[in-house]
């Protein structure tokens, strides 16, 4: 039997909230990348909070996907490829492979002519996310 789980429409809603912040990027290129450029450095409290909860949530959505094979709904198939994206994304920050900080480094890049299709699509992909996440928290109640 299909279920949806109390914390799956918090999954959507916090990815959302997350890739919705990205505005700021639009707003002022050279603070938004400056601060996280200096996260992904210093790595400090901030950072291994943040990169904690991220990777929490996407070993718990892909547990999930795993664990209802038969019962999935449609949308739980973004566990599995967005939630390996990011297992990937913070094992190659943390480990420092160098080919993904130098592209993280281009994705930074203020005055690269493809920052607000780059950051315009995150910040697309956050508010249908939300929308998702709120949607299944009025369909679960």
């Amino acid at each position: 039997m299909k279920k949806i789980y109390c914390y799956e429409p918090w999954f959507f809603i916090f990815f959302g909230i997350f890739h919705l912040h990205r505005i700021w990027g639009l707003v002022d290129r050279e603070s938004y990348a400056a601060f996280w450029i200096n996260v992904m450095k210093s790595k400090g409290i901030f950072y291994f909070v943040l990169m904690g909860i991220l990777a929490v949530l996407c070993a718990l959505g892909i547990i999930t996907f795993f664990r209802n094979l038969r019962y999935n709904y449609w949308w739980r198939w973004i566990y599995i490829f967005g939630g390996s994206y990011v297992l990937f994304d913070l094992f190659a920050i943390a480990t420092g492979l160098e080919f993904w900080y130098n592209l993280l480094l281009a994705m930074f890049d203020v005055t690269a002519p493809y920052w607000n299709l780059l950051w315009g699509g995150f910040i697309t992909m956050g508010g249908a996310v939300f929308v998702l996440g709120v949607l299944l928290l009025i369909k679960r109640k």
